[in-house]
């Protein structure tokens, strides 16, 4: 058996992959994963990823993509070197998954749905995502939808004096106060902007497409790329959804976790249903003092508080805090988690 087929028949854990981004944060993955607790300009983990970061100016070729623990290849390619046993016949691992903290507010934002990335950017992925607040500093909060109805103009207009006033959309949104254990599904093309102080497991269609219409975000001026992504601004105006405002947004993107099961040591949640949308499904499993087998792949783990032990056939490994691992299709039902006192976050494909 070789190495990668070896790799492909057991959970695939990954090299860390901390990714630049403009805006500065990171520091409460000291907690986390165990990171210095400073802030940075590397605030977010990619766990799993087969996308590029969209960082021009760097000029790297794999700055955003995972790899695997013990393979010098890219998760993407081992991904499409060996997709039956990777995947069976699910067809692919269409998402992109985040762990990342923000020390300043994020520029308002929208995301390009499936039609607007196909037309501009030849893609077949927009960016529908979902928020699982991890953890938060003092007075943190996310900003969710229009507070009024506002037109294409108007957003223009602003974009315009955020050149001076970088805070002069704030009062045209709509402000969130959130707590650790909230959950956010933030459609395709919803303006938004992740306030400063959150630690947020994200899910996500696998892009980095981001239209943010700011001159500055906190201290650094974004280029004209930066803002719209080689579109002219006319056009990336466009990727906002100007029919939806008021308070009702926030209530519509708020979800409730539907408890599947509950019994012996096992808390069965789900996060993100295909009644949210069709784009990925989110699970939450909280163990205590039980042993469960892993039957659900392909399927990416998270573990957001607590340890374990994973074993299958010639195979241990203790898990805690801040791992994440995939589980291939070739392992479905061959290894088994030992829980001391765990809670996971399971990510699954949607479509």
């Amino acid at each position: 058996m070789c190495d990668e087929t070896k790799l492909c028949s057991r959970p695939v854990f990954f090299r860390r992959n901390r990714v630049f981004r403009v805006y500065r944060g990171g520091k409460l993955f000291h907690d986390f994963f165990g990171d210095p607790p400073e802030d940075g300009n590397f605030p977010e983990e990619w766990v799993a990823s087969q996308v590029l970061a969209l960082n021009r100016e760097r000029g790297s070729n794999t700055e955003g993509l995972s790899f695997a623990e013990n393979s010098h290849l890219p998760f993407s390619v081992l991904m499409e070197k060996h997709k039956q046993e990777m995947l069976g016949d699910s067809g692919d691992f269409d998402i992109l998954v985040k762990l990342l903290d923000s020390a300043v507010r994020l520029p308002v934002q929208a995301h390009p749905d499936r039609a607007f990335s196909e037309r501009y950017f030849n893609s077949k992925h927009g960016k529908t995502e979902m928020w699982l607040i991890l953890q938060t500093r003092p007075d943190a909060c996310i900003y969710l939808g229009f507070k009024d109805k506002t037109d294409k103009q108007t957003l223009s207009a602003l974009t315009e004096a955020s050149m001076t006033d970088r805070d002069v959309m704030i009062p045209y949104l709509n402000r969130v106060d959130v707590k650790p254990g909230d959950v956010y599904l933030i459609p395709a093309k919803t303006v938004h902007a992740i306030g400063a102080g959150c630690l947020i497991l994200e899910v996500q269609e696998p892009t980095d497409f981001t239209i943010q219409p700011e001159h500055m975000c906190d201290d650094y001026k974004l280029s004209e790329y930066e803002m719209y992504l080689g579109l002219s601004k006319d056009v990336a105006l466009d990727c906002f959804d100007y029919g939806k405002y008021g308070a009702d947004i926030v209530g519509a993107a708020k979800k409730t976790p539907l408890v599947i099961g509950n019994g012996n040591g096992r808390l069965y949640e789900q996060l993100i249903g295909a009644e949210d949308t069709p784009c990925f499904r989110v699970y939450r499993h909280t163990l205590t003092d039980t042993q469960v087998c892993l039957s659900s792949a392909p399927s990416l783990f998270i573990v957001t508080e607590g340890s374990g032990l994973l074993s299958g056939e010639d195979y241990t490994r203790e898990i805690r805090k801040g791992d994440y691992f995939f589980l291939p299709f070739a392992a479905k039902s061959k290894f088994t988690l030992k829980a001391f006192n765990i809670c996971l976050v399971e990510c699954k494909s949607g479509w």
